[in-house]
């Protein structure tokens, strides 16, 4: 059925053979002497022969090893791949690797409501990079000390990332609306030795103050020995060190070798119980998976590239794919609607870029306020667009190819903070079928199962890759007997990640993601655990218990309830509601309020007494409430009929 989805694009045969992906298939054929039939027939070799998959690629894309690698990868296994035993890398020399070469050529540039429009050259981005890095190794920073940032997509943290990065420091990073619990829940856990954060920024065009909050978090994190501000609303104040006072240093840049699988920065990935994950990532890894999805991406050091993220969505590191690529990123930094959704477009189009990105969740709303970018604004730069962050519907494409260009290559992907890669996304070379992803990643063993750990094509199973990928976590931070990393990935299949989401591999290599199939929210792209919800709503003193879940599915916007038991004697009303949203806001972020706020007499618990999230979850998509649950392994089996009642209700509102 899948492979009657309509076909909306195909690349013409000049565009095909100048790929990257056919100058790659050249190389593998004069090195290798390799050819394959098809790209299912390359996929099958790049996951069958790992080793030569991956050294061609380091090859073909001359990864900088300050120490070669006594060979490709040992011990072939998950957790515990060893990928390029005893080479020597850094993440910021092979960023930076062109920057001689490019020199007064623009690397960067920053669009943003706070502080306008700013260029770098890639002389001034090394440059720069070199400063802040003798800054920090100034302030005592040196290989496996921890950097901590709480700014917006700009330069300062571009510049700021690779400085610590060149050091062998390890990064990590929250975007300024964040509230301080959720940052500090994260920030503490690895123990910063310097902290940078910008005091207030402009959203929509109004100043938020965010300095009250930045001492908070600052006073939080005891390990701090020196912070780092990037003054907005006021003065230096809160610190002695101007964030501009150390960009001014004509030094060398002189990065540090580095182990392949050191640790570069730090991501978080919430789970439903417990403070968020956080992930390390090593320099090697994301290097090369980064050299990778170039291939799929069709990058080249003629794109101007932007993705519209946070800086608190794995999109803000992925970009720095097309910056290794000697492409322009141009980064926004502001408020995507304002003063309506033509923003994004216009900016598309003064750029001139050539590659334009975003979550499902924007295309959508383009949808809704029925823009029309191609009778506004000139795109004939625009040559590639790409989507992730949710599934986009097919009404999104359709909408994509009749309003905004017609002969646009649109390349969606899905993969995950958990890898900083993609598990399937876009083949230059490929049509392109409403409502698909095109192919497997190259090197990525997605396979779609069922619950007996059978391969499923052409239906709905879970998402899982069955070998190693560079990219994966070499640990989580203070997981030392890995048993976090076990429970989240290789419980359910072992040796097997298990990703959490819905696939379908259809029958001529596509895929299908359909939503998450665990409890883990997913606002626009955004990840978090439910904990962090409900650590926020049952701290007030009128919620004695809550639930929340997400729900999205192909095809459907995200809904997420909240299920709250009020303590004894107080009524749910509106501002009690208002109460619950403005915790929420304040301690976690704005972008994960509920839709809806319902009151429950229980919330449904296992024996154990963990609250039943995955059940409500599945009820509310339309599982049957006589198998979604086993009431026997409940300690309040009643509780779940409020919710079938609301199931029903809302089936009938629908």
């Amino acid at each position: 059925m899948s492979d009657e989805r309509d076909i909306v694009w195909s690349p013409s045969q000049a565009r095909a053979e100048a790929s990257t992906m056919a100058q790659f298939e050249r190389f593998l054929a004069d090195k290798y002497s390799l050819s394959f039939v098809d790209y299912s027939d390359m996929w099958r070799w790049s996951i069958s022969e790992l080793e030569v998959f991956w050294k061609a690629v380091s090859e073909y894309f001359d990864m900088r090893f300050f120490e070669s690698a006594e060979k490709v990868l040992c011990t072939r296994q998950m957790p515990g791949a060893d990928w390029f035993p005893g080479s020597k890398v850094n993440f910021s020399d092979q960023v930076l690797s062109r920057s001689d070469i490019l020199s007064d050529q623009t690397a960067f540039i920053s669009c943003s409501e706070t502080f306008g429009r700013k260029e770098l050259s890639w002389r001034d981005l090394q440059a720069q990079t070199a400063s802040v890095a003798a800054a920090f190794r100034d302030m005592g920073l040196g290989k496996g000390d921890r950097v901590v940032a709480i700014l917006p997509n700009t330069e300062v943290a571009l510049v700021a990332l690779l400085a610590c990065a060149s050091l062998g420091a390890i990064w990590s990073i929250c975007a300024p609306d964040m509230g301080h619990a959720a940052i500090i829940d994260r920030f503490c856990q690895i123990k910063p030795k310097i902290l940078i954060a910008q005091d207030g920024y402009v959203h929509a065009g109004k100043t938020i103050d965010r300095s009250e909050t930045i001492g908070i978090i600052w006073a939080a994190l005891e390990s701090v020995q020196h912070f780092v501000l990037v003054p907005v609303v006021g003065e230096i104040g809160q610190s002695d060190i101007n964030w501009h006072d150390l960009t001014e240093k004509k030094v060398k840049f002189d990065p540090t070798p580095v182990a392949f699988d050191h640790p570069l920065w730090v991501v978080y990935s919430s789970g439903t119980t417990g403070t968020p994950k956080p992930i390390v990532h090593g320099h090697g890894g994301v290097i090369i998976e980064g050299m990778k999805q170039s291939l799929h991406h069709d990058l080249s050091t003629s794109d101007r590239f932007s993705w519209l993220t946070s800086s608190g969505w794995i999109m803000w590191n992925a970009q720095w794919v097309a910056l290794g690529q000697g492409a322009t990123v141009v980064a926004f930094d502001g408020a995507p609607n304002y003063p309506d959704m033509n923003r994004i477009w216009e900016f598309v189009s003064d750029e001139e870029l050539t590659f334009f990105g975003a979550g499902a969740a924007f295309y959508e709303g383009c949808i809704k306020a029925t823009v029309h970018p191609a009778k506004l604004f000139d795109l004939n730069a625009l040559r590639s667009m790409g989507s992730t962050g949710s599934p986009l519907s097919g009404e999104a494409y359709d909408w994509i190819y009749s309003k905004v260009k017609s002969d646009v290559w649109l390349a969606p992907l899905s993969g995950g903070t958990d890898f900083c890669g993609a598990f399937v996304l876009g083949h230059p070379k490929m049509p392109v079928r409403k409502g698909e992803m095109q192919c497997r990643a190259l090197g990525n063993a997605v396979r779609s199962f069922d619950e007996e750990g059978n391969d499923l094509i052409g239906k709905v199973g879970e998402l899982v890759c069955t070998e190693p990928l560079p990219s994966m976590p070499i640990y989580f931070w203070g997981d030392d007997e890995n048993v976090r990393l076990m429970e989240s990935y290789f419980e359910t299949y072992p040796g097997v990640w298990r990703h959490g989401d819905w696939i379908e591999i259809t029958p001529n290599g596509g895929a299908v993601i359909y939503g998450r199939s665990d409890a883990t929210i997913n606002r626009k792209g955004l990840r978090l655990g439910s904990a962090e919800i409900y650590q926020a709503v049952e701290s007030l003193e009128e919620i004695q218990d809550s639930l929340v879940v997400d729900f999205e599915f192909l095809g459907k916007a995200s809904f997420m309830p909240l299920f709250i038991v009020p303590t004894s004697g107080v009524e749910l009303d509106e501002a009690l509601e208002n109460k619950i949203n403005e915790v929420i806001k304040v301690t976690v972020s704005p972008r994960f309020l509920p839709n809806e706020i319902i009151e429950v007499l229980e919330i449904p618990r296992t024996l154990s007494g963990k609250k039943l999230e995955i059940p409500v979850k599945k009820l509310l998509l339309g599982g049957d409430p006589k198998t979604v649950v086993n009431r026997d392994s409940m300690v309040n089996p009643h509780s779940f009929d409020d919710f079938i009642s609301y199931a029903q209700a809302r089936k009938i509102k629908d």
